[in-house]
C-alpha cells in the first residue's frame, strides 16, 4: 500500500538495481506506483531480476564508470521515461584487504565505479532536472564514509566522496533540488555474506547497540521517504541508518 501518494508517476532510476540494497530501493518505490527503471553491469543479473519483478519499468545494462555508458543510459530514460524525477546513485563495489595489500588498479576501480559512476549519473540527472527546476538525487554512501574501518582504504575514500559530492551538489543546485547521502551501516546483503565468515558476522552484530545487522527493506524505507515531499526540508545531509554503529564507543551490557 502506498504510503507517500506525491511519488506515484515518478520517473526513478536505481543504479545498481539487480540485486542486495538497490533492488529493495527499486520495490519499495514500485510499491509506491513510481515508474522505476534499474541499472546493472550484470546482464545475467538484470534479466533475472525484470524477469522476477514485472512492476519494473524496464532495466539497463550499463558500467556507471564508462561515461558512454551513462550517456546511453540516460538517452535511453529519454527515450522511454522522457525524462527523471528521481536518482538514487547506489551502485558499487568493496574489497575487503589491507592496506599494503591494496594495489594501484584495485584502488582505481572502486573509486572508479563507487565515485566517478556517481558523479557521472548526478551530471546527467541533474542537467535534466535542471530543465524542469525540479528533482531529488540520493547516493548510497555509507557509514565507512564517516569514520575509519581498517581493511577498507579504496571504500571508505569513496563513500567519503560521495557524502562530500551530495553536499556539494545540494549547495550548488537549492533551492530547487535536494541532495542527500543515506549512510547504510552493517546491512545483512550478498555482498556483506561473501565477504564476512559466519563467525564475523556474529561479531560485528555484537558491537551493533540494536544487536543486529540492518535489513534492505529497512534501508529503502529511508530512501522512498527521502525521494518524497514528507522530507521536503532535508538537504545536503549524511544521514546513517546502523543501528546506533556511529553513536559512540559501545560496550553491550549483560
Amino acid at each position: 500500500m502506498s504510503s507517500y501518494k506525491d511519488l506515484a508517476g515518478k520517473r526513478v532510476l536505481v543504479t545498481g538495481g539487480g540485486r542486495g540494497i538497490g533492488l529493495a530501493i527499486a520495490q519499495r518505490f514500485v510499491a509506491e506506483d513510481a515508474k522505476v527503471v534499474i541499472l546493472d553491469w550484470n546482464k545475467g543479473l538484470l534479466a533475472d531480476t525484470l524477469q522476477g519483478n514485472p512492476g519494473l519499468g524496464g532495466g539497463i545494462q550499463a558500467d556507471v564508470s564508462q561515461p558512454e555508458d551513462v550517456t546511453r543510459s540516460f538517452a535511453w530514460i529519454d527515450e522511454h521515461l522522457g525524462g527523471i524525477d528521481v536518482l538514487v546513485a547506489n551502485a558499487g563495489i568493496s574489497y575487503r584487504c589491507g592496506f599494503l595489500d591494496l594495489d594501484f588498479d584495485q584502488w582505481a576501480k572502486v573509486l572508479s565505479i563507487n565515485l566517478n559512476g556517481a558523479f557521472l549519473c548526478a551530471r546527467e540527472a541533474i542537467s535534466r532536472m535542471q530543465r524542469q527546476h525540479s528533482g531529488v538525487v540520493l547516493f548510497t554512501a555509507s557509514t565507512n564514509g564517516l569514520e575509519g574501518h581498517p581493511f577498507y582504504a579504496d571504500y571508505n575514500a569513496s563513500k567519503a566522496g560521495v557524502i562530500v559530492l551530495a553536499k556539494t551538489l545540494a549547495l550548488e543546485f537549492a533551492p530547487w533540488l535536494r541532495v542527500n547521502a543515506v549512510c547504510p551501516g552493517y546491512v545483512l546483503t550478498e555482498m556483506q555474506e561473501a565477504e564476512y565468515s559466519p563467525e564475523e558476522l556474529e561479531a560485528l552484530d555484537k558491537g551493533i547497540p540494536l544487536g543486529r545487522q540492518a535489513r534492505t527493506a529497512e534501508v529503502a524505507d529511508l530512501f522512498v521517504f527521502l525521494a518524497s515531499e514528507q522530507s521536503s526540508f532535508i538537504t545536503g545531509q549524511a544521514i546513517a541508518i546502523d543501528g546506533g554503529e556511529t553513536a559512540g564507543l559501545f560496550h553491550k551490557s549483560e
